[in-house]
């Protein structure tokens, strides 16, 4: 038999009723059943139902808000903030609406937020610290350790704060970012002395912005001279020890070099 007769006679046999070939196999038999699309449609639909119907009632209602991130008297303050979202429904609950609340708070910020179920709301945040008094002129404000305008101060006198003078720098908005390096360098220093040695910014006066770096100002008129302030927490070590070894009256002691600090 030839190779042409032996293709025709299989393909006649391929081709025979009773052995379908994967083409003739109809579509129809490859798709779901009517009956379990309406089984599906059906399961879905609850579902859904069950959502809305649990997002209007007091099923997931918020009972309790549990805040973490920040100092007591920061955790008090957004306490009070979120106080409208008692009772809210968890499943409609989001962090869009929380944010809204913090607005106010501009020292706040919105970390990360989670469900517990049935009645619980867990928050993250983060806060942000005051640790200067801005002056220009006689106007005051306080700003945090990000260099954020906190909120003007009538009587800059309530404050022990570290002062930070400007002369001709424009001052943002409540709630906005210094841009000035004359004023956003002392704040930056400042939040980070605070972190690092917080006994020795208890004893600041003054922090400023000079030709030579930042100049850290104690209560008693002695100077840090920190120049870069790129090894700040090594600075201040260093700083401290002279002190612990020569007392707190030298005029000045300069670290901007930590491996040869200089004492006047």
């Amino acid at each position: 038999m030839t190779a042409a007769r032996k293709a025709t006679s299989r393909a006649a046999v391929l081709a025979l009723p009773g052995r379908p070939t994967a083409r003739q196999i109809p579509l129809a038999r490859m798709l779901p059943s009517g009956r379990a699309l309406l089984i599906g449609f059906a399961a879905v639909a609850a579902v859904l139902g069950a959502y809305l119907a649990a997002r209007g009632t007091s099923m997931f209602a918020v009972e309790r808000i549990e805040v973490a991130g920040a100092r007591p008297s920061v955790v008090q303050r957004v306490n009070a903030a979120l106080q409208p979202l008692d009772g809210t429904s968890l499943l409609s609950l989001d962090s869009a609406a929380i944010d809204r609340r913090l607005s106010a708070l501009r020292d706040v910020n919105l970390v990360s937020y989670d469900r517990a179920f049935p009645h619980t709301a867990k928050i993250v945040i983060s806060a942000e610290r005051p640790v200067a008094v801005l002056r220009k002129g006689t106007q005051a404000w306080v700003v945090t350790e990000r260099g954020r305008v906190l909120d003007k101060l009538d009587d800059p006198t309530t404050s022990k704060l570290p002062r930070v003078w400007v002369a001709g720098t424009s001052v943002p908005s409540t709630g906005d970012l210094l841009t000035a390096d004359e004023a956003r360098l002392p704040a930056l220093v400042l939040g980070g002395v605070l972190s690092a040695n917080r006994a020795l910014f208890e004893q600041l006066r003054e922090a400023r912005d000079t030709e030579d770096g930042v100049l850290l100002v104690l209560r008693s008129g002695t100077e840090i001279r920190l120049g870069a302030a790129d090894e700040l927490g090594l600075q201040l070590a260093i700083a401290q020890r002279v002190f612990e070894a020569d007392g707190p009256d030298a005029a000045y002691v300069d670290v901007s070099v930590p491996e040869r600090a200089v004492v006047g």
